[in-house]
Order: structure tokens, then sequence, then C-alpha cells
């Protein structure tokens, strides 16, 4: 999956397909799409009915022959003819007719980091199904540590911890390579079922998908302004409407599992790296991408566990398809490491 800068400069488009989030970058016009990965269909006909936002809006709301779709999970396509639709209908006619007059369309798309063959041809073919006469691999840490202003082509080292929907990645990266990396089945979607469970069991009721999102501000670390926070869900006896006052300690302590093992993830990789690399990280710290990077307290729980400074990048939800749509601009000069003449 080695691609060079001049190849990636040819290409139009870029995409990152995301198990949450869907976002294509077109050239000299930035990001036109940003949508959630999500597709409804009518199991009966095949018809799409929703894609993207509306989509997203009827989980768990949908009759026996209507179904959401996911067509990408943990940053992989699992289904490439719904992956193929979803993209169709989020870029629209007027952008895909513009592509189909240009018969050397190439493309860049995020693939993750251990991404197998497989993995990695189901991306290029949903690709070219879409038009591309080309597809180049890009690693998507690489193209989140540009986007997020880490100086990738510098001789020191970088470390990025991409936090996305099902996986988080880990990476220490120098001279625009990576040097290590790990990936731990830890995300967004494990830490809201964590906190579902939580209340399942300790209180016996059961969230809408909704209902998650206020608890998260049960990750900081400072004390809270309140020690409780109101939910409401369907009581698990009754099948009743009901409303629990949480104690937002004990949310945090339903969480702590799965986020130390994204802790083990960044000692496992530090200790990979050569001791320069790590001194460079004493003081560089770690930046944090990814949607779930938003999650508050994130951020300080990991600096009170690692001992480094961490830092959230400006827009971790983007970062992907902007180092990627960079790349294609021309944007990022890697350091000339041509052979010494003699």
């Amino acid at each position: 999956m080695t691609v060079s800068l001049e190849q990636l400069r040819r290409c139009t488009v870029a995409v990152d397909l995301g198990a949450a989030r869907t976002r294509v970058y077109l050239k000299r016009f930035g990001v036109i799409v940003d949508a959630p990965s999500a597709v409804a269909v009518n199991t009966r006909s095949g018809a799409l009915i929703a894609v993207g936002a509306p989509a997203e809006r009827m989980v768990g709301r949908t009759p026996d022959h209507i179904r959401v779709v996911r067509p990408v999970s943990n940053g992989t396509v699992v289904d490439i003819d719904m992956a193929r639709r979803m993209l169709r209908a989020l870029i629209g006619d007027r952008i895909r007719r513009a592509w189909r007059r240009k018969p050397m369309l190439r493309a860049a798309v995020c693939v993750p980091h251990d991404a197998e063959p497989l993995v990695q041809r189901a991306a290029v073919e949903t690709l070219t199904g879409m038009g591309a006469r080309r597809v180049e691999l890009v690693d998507s840490l690489i193209a989140a540590a540009v986007g997020s202003g880490l100086p990738v082509e510098e001789p020191e080292a970088t470390m990025i911890v991409m936090c996305g929907a099902s996986s988080s990645h880990v990476a220490v990266l120098s001279l625009g390579s990576i040097v290590a990396a790990e990936t731990v089945p830890v995300g967004g979607e494990i830490i809201d079922r964590a906190v579902v469970q939580h209340l399942r069991n300790q209180h016996e009721l059961m969230l809408p998908h909704q209902a998650v999102h206020p608890l998260h501000l049960a990750l900081s670390v400072a004390p809270p302004e309140q020690s409780e926070a109101e939910v409401y869900g369907r009581d698990v006896s009754t099948g009743l409407f009901r409303t629990v006052c949480v104690d937002t300690e004990s949310v945090r302590a339903a969480i702590r599992p799965p986020l130390t093992a994204m802790v083990d993830a960044i000692r496992g990789v530090l200790r990979q790296c050569q001791p320069d690399l790590v001194a460079d990280l004493a003081d560089r710290g770690v930046m944090l991408v990814g949607g779930s990077a938003l999650l508050p307290g994130l951020d300080s729980m990991l600096r009170q566990a690692t001992g480094m400074p961490v830092h959230v990048a400006e827009q971790p939800a983007v970062c992907a398809v902007e180092g990627l749509g960079a790349m294609l601009e021309g944007r990022v000069r890697l350091l000339h490491r041509d052979p010494l003449s003699r």
C-alpha cells in the first residue's frame, strides 16, 4: 500500500469510507459529502428508501420490510453493491455526470493500516464501480496525521490515535512512514454499548439510541458540576417509559475497561519504538483524531493514564479526508531522500 505523492496529485477525488460517516473531497472544491454511512432499503423490492442522515434517523423505527444497512464496518467495505448505491445517492447526478466526461478519472481512498488484500480490493471495486479508472490506496493513519497538522515528513516522532466508531488505531510516524502501529477493538460504539449495558444491569432501563450521548459528559475526569444525569428509556420489566437519575461516577467506571484497552495499545506501540522516538513524544505528546475523539474528557483520561501531553485535533472527524485532500492539492512536501551522489 505504497503510493507516491506524484500519483496522488493526479487524483481528482478523495474518499473516506468510515463505519460512522462517509466523506468525499473534490479537488479544488473541498469536502462535498459528509454524511452518515447508512442506507435504508426496502427488503421486498430492493429499492432505496433513504441514504445518509434520513436513513440514520430511521434506526430502530422501521417496519419489518425496511432495513437500515451499514455497508462499511471498521473502515472496511462489507457490502460493495450497497456502498456504491450509497455513494451514488450522496454524490448526486450532476457530479457523477461530470466524472463520466473524464475517461481518466483517478480517485484516492483511505484504508485501515492493517487492511488485508481483500479489504483493499473491496475499496477499489467500490470506486471503480463509480467510474474511477484508477484508485490509489492511502493509509488512513498517514492521511489523518497530515490532516491534523502533524509534521509527518520530519525526522521526528509523532503519535496519533485514531478513534473510530468500532475500533481505534494507534501509531507512531516518522519521515512520512509508520514506525509502529496497533489496532484495538475499542471505539465510540463500544463505549456506548458499555453505557447501555450498565444502565440495563443497574437500573433495568433500556436506552434509545439518542439517549446515550448526554451520558458522554460522564467521561470528564474533572469534578463535574452535577454528579447525576437524567436519562429516559424503557423499563425492562414493564415495558413502560421511565426516567432515572444516573450517578455519573458509576457510568465513568463502566467505560473504564474499554478505555484501558486503548491505553494498553499506546503502551504497546511505545515499547516497539526506539528510545530517541519515545523522547520526541515526551514533549510532543499524542494527537487524537476521529469522530470518537470528541468524547468529553477522553483526552484527560489518556493524559492521566500515559503521563504524556494529549491533544485533540481542531476538526478530528474530518482529519483523514482533509489530509487526503491536502495530498491531492499538492500541499504536502516530503523530504527529498534521494541517494547521495558519489
